[in-house]
């Protein structure tokens, strides 16, 4: 899976979102969001509003590990 892709299917669930995705070996990836609308969420709700954007792809071939780290915009 290219790392655009990641990139995209995260600004589509999460509109406004700044992305930044990378891999060493095209199955296990890192990704940085910043996003508005992580505000007032925890920590557990701003990833699992990342996992849900990667719902189709997470845990089989195309991703198999993703590592996250999220934020709110300073």
């Amino acid at each position: 899976m290219e790392t655009a892709e990641i990139e995209r299917l995260i600004r589509d669930a999460i509109p406004g979102a700044s992305v930044l995705a990378q891999t060493d070996d095209g199955r296990h990836y890192t990704a940085t969001v910043v996003a508005s609308a992580f505000d007032g969420k925890s920590r557990v709700q701003q990833h699992q509003m990342v996992y849900a954007a990667l719902k189709e792809k997470i845990g089989g071939n195309e991703l198999h590990a993703l590592a996250l780290q999220t934020s709110v915009p300073q």
